[in-house]
């Protein structure tokens, strides 16, 4: 034979020259090229992301640049914490209360965007749990069928944990295996900020380098296992108007 074939660290071969003892690089020297000028931004910006208290990647930057409202905040930009549970903070509820219990981040609602004087970090009683039913990566809804206990298409994913205070709110754990009591890089104490991704999203934002912010779709598997309930729902209630129709010819 005139040549050996090596296996190389990417895809395609490297053909090593027997005679001459030269190698020869045949197909893959530009993709390796490639690969590494995708690899080193993508790793820089795994570098930055905020991290559970387990070490694995939340899929962001700034936790903070993806909330939408405080859970405390109204409608009307009220601070319902210090109205409804201003014993635990007399101090934060006198300050709000004479500020007529405004939101100091929302500010003037009159004015367009969080005009106030605070950022969502500065509060100490900030929390914000997402509710939207639908995965904040790749769009997916969630569909459960009634009286199933199959497991969920999405699941609540942690951007950040609340530092252990008493404003902790349900839902436990995620998969990154961290725990409420968790202080940043900086050492300053953290909030606790969550959305909804469904379970392949999830998977693939602790053990890779997905962002939660990347354009993507629903994983072909995710969407099979969706339709797959809508059409079992689908049956269900074509079986039910079957049978009533059946018991009103029976009258």
């Amino acid at each position: 034979m005139s040549s050996d074939t090596v296996p190389s660290p990417g895809r395609g071969h490297h053909t090593v020259a027997a005679r001459s003892g030269k190698s020869v690089v045949r197909g893959n020297g530009r993709r390796a090229a490639r690969a590494s000028a995708w690899i080193k931004p993508v790793a820089y910006e795994w570098s930055r992301m905020a991290k559970t208290p387990s070490g694995t990647s939340v899929g962001v930057a700034d936790p903070y640049a993806h909330v939408d409202r405080c859970d405390h905040c109204t409608d009307e930009g009220r601070c319902r914490f210090a109205v409804e549970r201003g014993e635990r903070d007399p101090e934060f509820a006198n300050a709000r209360s004479r500020d007529d219990f405004r939101c100091p981040v929302v500010g003037d609602l009159d004015e367009e965007g969080l005009t106030g004087s605070w950022e969502w970090a500065d509060c100490p009683h900030f929390r914000s749990r997402n509710h939207d039913r639908e995965c904040a990566r790749c769009g997916l809804e969630e569909h459960r069928l009634a009286h199933d206990d199959e497991r969920p298409l999405l699941e609540e994913h942690h951007l950040s944990y609340a530092d252990g205070g008493d404003d902790v709110g349900p839902g436990g754990a995620d998969r990154d295996g961290g725990s409420d009591a968790n202080v940043g890089a900086a050492g300053d104490p953290s909030h606790e900020i969550t959305v909804y991704l469904c379970r392949w999203c999830h998977a693939k934002v602790h053990d890779s380098w997905a962002r939660i912010d990347d354009d993507a779709g629903p994983d072909p598997e995710a969407i099979a296992e969706r339709e797959g309930r809508r059409s079992r729902e689908q049956d269900e209630l074509a079986f039910e108007s079957a049978a009533e129709r059946y018991r009103s010819g029976d009258e």
